[in-house]
């Protein structure tokens, strides 16, 4: 039994948008992780909310904090 395939469209409902805001965030994250540590590289990944707080990763100690 395999995943379904998600439909993209906005979500109306501001709860689950939020909540999936969070989890597609957190998951973006640490796939970014797993890219730095796998290639070795230093890697900056900024995202915006809705209503436009930034979120950021930095893989590396070179990389300034932006925010």
């Amino acid at each position: 039994m395999g995943r379904r395939k998600v439909e993209l469209k906005r979500i109306e409902d501001k709860s689950s948008r939020q909540v999936t805001f969070s989890k597609r965030r957190s998951g973006l994250f640490k796939k970014a992780h797993q890219l730095a540590v796998l290639c070795d590289l230093e890697l900056v990944l900024i995202v915006f909310s809705g209503n436009g707080r930034p979120y950021e990763f930095s893989s590396g100690n070179r990389c300034p904090k932006i925010f």
